[in-house]
């Protein structure tokens, strides 16, 4: 069964408040020294790409409607496989 195509928004949007809630009051600085705070950062990245890819992929129509939704992707991977 073929997951509803707001689902993966969901996710995308969950990932993204993630993000800002980990780096709220933090410095580039504090990111940079602090791994679990860029491990943490980069997850929910890759979970932002992949809901965004699956979104392609089942509902490219909804897809269009999103800004930059290929580089967000490119990112994703680069980060899956860049480490």
């Amino acid at each position: 069964m073929q997951r509803d195509v707001r689902a993966f928004l969901w996710d995308a949007n969950q990932a993204a408040e993630a993000i800002q809630e980990f780096v709220a009051g933090k410095s580039f600085a504090d990111y940079t020294a602090d791994r679990l705070l860029r491990s943490a950062v980069e997850r929910q990245f890759e979970i932002i790409g992949e809901a965004l890819n699956q979104l392609c992929r089942i509902e490219p129509s909804w897809a269009e409607r999103i800004p930059e939704v290929p580089q967000i992707v490119a990112f994703r991977s680069w980060l899956c496989f860049s480490q």
